[in-house]
């Protein structure tokens, strides 16, 4: 069984069966996982979940599972970078400093809208889903997209709307990675929301790794051929 957060209104077909929306924190999670027999659980949450995160390592302590986490590695700076990283998305929002900039918001939808304490800027906001309600703000355009974004792509997309600073969570992996590289060969400044920190459980930095974790698992506590439990 997979389960979704909700917030994203076409998530991606995954071909296995799909629960949307939240449990209800931990304890409600915990009789979730009591009622379908699940064997193992798996966070595989993004790295700024961290609520999720949280819910699902107490969950796993409350019912005695045993949990997995995908912990994908963060974008580290290299050289030609000009990043500044920063604790919180508000404090991102005070990093812009008081000169109008041209910015770029690539963090997604929820958290844009701390953004209004800083109208001066002109943001540019590529989201996944619409932003509703639209930023209070003057001087704000908004993209959908759907990653993965190429940075070929991501250097058009700075140049044309003649971007100064790109604001971005260390989301990790190549989907998302373009922006990064684009604004490095054209010396665009990142502000860089340092990732929260999550529960310390076994965890591996990529699928492939997980999925060996879990082969493991499963040889070592497959349960019959007429048992049907969930993961």
């Amino acid at each position: 069984m997979l389960s979704l957060a909700g917030r994203t209104e076409s998530p991606v077909a995954q071909g296995v069966p799909v629960r949307s929306g939240g449990f209800g924190g931990a304890d409600g999670l915990a009789v979730y996982l009591r009622e379908t027999g699940t064997d193992l659980l798996i966070d595989a949450t993004h790295p700024y979940a961290a609520r999720i995160s949280a819910n699902a390592a107490q969950a796993a302590r409350l019912t005695g599972l045993p949990i997995l986490a995908l912990h994908r590695p963060g974008w580290e700076p290299v050289d030609g970078d000009r990043w500044t990283e920063v604790d919180t998305v508000g404090a991102a929002v005070r990093a812009l400093g008081p000169v109008p900039r041209r910015v770029f918001l690539a963090l997604g939808r929820q958290e844009v809208a701390a953004f209004e304490a800083a109208p001066r800027h002109h943001y540019l906001i590529r989201s996944v889903d619409p932003v509703e309600p639209k930023l209070s703000v003057p001087d704000a355009s908004y993209l959908l997209a759907r990653g993965p974004f190429h940075e070929p792509d991501e250097r058009t997309l700075l140049r044309e709307k003649r971007i100064e600073v790109v604001v971005s969570k260390n989301s990790g992996g190549g989907a998302t990675y373009g922006k990064i590289a684009a604004a490095r060969a054209l010396g665009i400044e990142v502000i860089m929301v340092r990732r929260p920190d999550l529960p310390d459980v076994p965890s591996a930095g990529t699928i492939d790794e997980l999925s060996a974790m879990v082969d493991h698992f499963v040889a070592g506590h497959f349960l019959g051929p007429d048992t049907e439990r969930g993961v």
